[in-house]
């Protein structure tokens, strides 16, 4: 993802690309790392670095421990921050939100345009159903289940409607056939498969009736245009932003 972001950046006419982090290539010429060309600089081993280029705006796709002090340098030091990371609580959510006061974070479970509009389209969709299910398969290399687009997808149909029916199954003749429970009581059924990138189905159910809400990414790029999206439009997002709804007016 590190890559794919470099090369997103790089190639957009609008960006500049002026640093990268990263402390197991510290010192190595960016362009040897991540393939981009017309870059003179080395990968840095430390956030000083984005200080020294004057970045504007900072992309972190990270891990969550590397990502809380990420945050709290980017905060300190006036960066706005877009980041992919995943693993973020509600009490992290609150010290990003205090933290951000000169300049602006955007946090989102999924950079994939069509998946940003799979969830909103699922909230909208969830006042009509009574039933509903939700089915993610990722690669085999992710080691976090649900996905963050799940649990998010979850909450938000959640919120959108409390009259689900309860779920019917009185024995399961394989523990946790019924996968995990989400808010509101919604399954979450987690699929982790070699070949696979990021997949994600909402069913919904009423009478006489589905709906199935699909999303599929079949390449990292597919979060690319989001990625420069909402590094474009950071600086016009006040605080702490949690998904890409803001950035593409939903």
């Amino acid at each position: 993802m590190g890559i794919a972001v470099c090369n997103a950046v790089c190639s957009d006419p609008d960006l500049e690309f002026v640093a990268a982090v990263d402390p197991m290539y510290d010192g190595i010429d960016v362009g040897e790392v991540t393939g981009v060309s017309g870059c003179a600089f080395d990968v840095a081993g430390d956030n000083e670095a984005l200080v020294f280029a004057k970045a504007d705006v900072v992309i972190d796709f990270t891990h969550i421990d590397a990502a809380r002090k990420n945050l709290e340098f980017f905060a300190k030091n006036g960066i706005h921050a877009v980041v992919g990371t995943s693993g973020f609580t509600e009490a992290d959510f609150a010290e990003i939100e205090a933290a951000f006061t000169t300049s602006n974070c955007l946090i989102a479970p999924n950079f994939a345009i069509g998946a940003v509009l799979m969830m909103r389209f699922a909230e909208l969709a969830a006042p009509f159903f009574e039933t509903a299910e939700v089915i993610e398969m990722h690669h085999d290399a992710k080691v976090d289940a649900p996905s963050g687009t799940a649990v998010s997808t979850v909450e938000r149909m959640a919120k959108a409607s409390d009259e689900w029916a309860a779920d019917p199954t009185q024995k399961e003749t394989l523990d946790g056939a019924r996968g995990a429970t989400g808010p509101a009581g919604i399954p979450v059924h987690s699929v982790r498969m070699r070949g696979a990138v990021a997949h994600q189905e909402v069913i919904l159910g009423t009478t006489g009736q589905t709906l199935t809400i699909r999303h599929d990414s079949i390449d990292r790029s597919s979060f690319m245009p989001g990625v420069v999206l909402a590094a474009k439009r950071i600086g016009d997002v006040p605080g702490l932003s949690i998904g890409l709804d803001d950035v593409l007016g939903l």
